[in-house]
């Protein structure tokens, strides 16, 4: 039997498969249950959060024979051609391959006719900000009057590159990154369904090493699986996706913190020889800089780090040592090494020196402390001023003919700058009287 990878097996056939996009879904449902169909749509949003898969589903919603229906049925043969990317009036066509204007001039050809055997043509054009500027042209006037039968759904993950003149006649929907929670439940059950173990923190790396695609974390979880085999442990993940353990990080965090130039550079060569990339790890030891950061500066921190519960709790134990002006210039000086290694080939000696530089921080003063030492040196210098003027004409004191220090050199001028100006001004009358 053919293994069939676990992101085509668990793509969603129905509106209630989708893993988030809950505004997408409940707008176009609402389309159908109305028929308020609009003819071209803009689908915007990172890699694999469901554009293409909620395209599929709207034309089987339209072209379904117990339809349009929000619920398609999936068994009947249009369901399962479109299902199968084999329907006769349903385009899949890649942008990247099919961006001149001649193919845009067949489309438009095609489009005058109308469907086969289903209700709509459905155009899906994936990438779609991939087409010259000639095609876009060619293609405004078919968008501007479409054919009733005619539906077009675009796909892109850089809107910007869309002329706006196509924007406006599309109903746009920006498709955002699935949560980190909605990714890791929605693995638990395909794990449970394909009869694997895993550790919660095995599963929770391959979530976050997702960043919100759906599709990434299905991809990493079948290399993973198949290393692994049916029992995952975190140490596995670590091990196949070449990532650093967070205790790993956490260590150097703390050598950081301590100012300890020797632990944290030999933590980092052991991270190395692990075979963890230079830059990989500059921005790995980043984003845990920049977790420790949010922890130290936010009272509801839980929940704007992606940590599970005994990591938030060692990074919050770690930011109560730590200053949070010397975190900062600490995480101002990695993000400047990060910027240089991105384009320099000494990258492993720039991640060096920006460790090196971020230990040896000092401890930032705060403006408590400051006035503080300031108050003291006024103090002290309003003790000076008063122990000089006791040397006058007067009882116990010599006057200036009898004291040791004189006016002329260095020291004495020196002396003559401490003085307020109110001494100073007396000066020139106590010398007077003293000859």
């Amino acid at each position: 039997m053919t293994y069939v990878v676990l992101a085509r097996k668990w793509r969603p056939q129905t509106f209630d498969e989708v893993v988030g996009q809950e505004h997408v879904r409940q707008t176009l449902t609402n389309a159908i249950s109305l028929d308020r169909v609009h003819h071209a749509f803009l689908f915007t949003g990172a890699r694999g959060v469901g554009k293409t898969s909620i395209a599929r589903i709207l034309a089987k919603s339209l072209n379904c024979e117990s339809g349009p229906t929000i619920a398609p049925c999936g068994h009947c043969t249009a369901c399962k051609e479109i299902a199968a990317g084999t329907a006769m009036d349903v385009f899949e066509i890649d942008g990247a391959s099919n961006r001149g204007i001649n193919e845009i001039r067949e489309l438009r050809e095609s489009v005058r006719y109308r469907p086969s055997r289903d209700r709509y043509k459905v155009y899906i054009i994936d990438e779609v900000h991939m087409l010259t500027t000639e095609a876009f042209n060619a293609l405004l006037k078919t968008l501007e009057e479409p054919p009733e039968h005619v539906v077009f759904i675009f796909a892109t993950t850089e809107p910007e590159r869309v002329p706006v003149t196509i924007q406006s006649r599309c109903q746009r929907f920006d498709f955002k990154r699935v949560p980190l929670d909605q990714v890791c439940g929605h693995l638990r059950t395909i794990l449970a369904s394909e009869s694997i173990t895993i550790d919660d923190d095995a599963l929770f790396m391959i979530a976050r090493e997702s960043e919100g695609s759906v599709r990434d974390a299905l991809s990493l979880l079948d290399q993973v699986i198949a290393f692994a085999g049916t029992s995952i442990s975190a140490e596995q993940v670590t091990g196949i996706l070449g990532i650093s353990d967070r205790r790993a990080l956490f260590e150097i965090l703390e050598a950081l913190v301590q100012g300890d130039v020797s632990r944290t550079l030999e933590l980092c060569k052991g991270l190395f020889d692990y075979g963890i990339g230079t830059k990989e790890l500059a921005n790995q030891l980043l984003d845990a800089t920049r977790d420790l950061l949010v922890v130290k500066s936010c009272e509801n921190s839980r929940t704007l780090v992606d940590l599970t519960k005994s990591e938030w709790a060692r990074f919050h134990g770690l930011a109560q040592t730590v200053e949070g002006g010397r975190l900062e210039r600490m995480f101002g000086l990695l993000l400047d090494g990060c910027s240089e290694i991105a384009r320099s080939p000494f990258a492993k000696m720039l991640l060096e020196l920006a460790l090196i530089r971020a230990c040896q921080v000092p401890p930032v003063q705060s403006v408590h402390e400051i006035l503080e030492q300031l108050s003291t040196l006024e103090a002290r210098l309003a003790g000076g001023d008063a122990g000089g003027g006791s040397g006058g004409d007067g009882p116990g004191g010599g006057g200036r003919a009898r004291g040791t220090a004189t006016t002329d050199g260095p020291a004495s001028r020196n002396q003559t700058q401490l003085l307020s100006p109110a001494t100073t001004a007396t000066q020139p009358s106590n010398t007077a009287g003293s000859a």
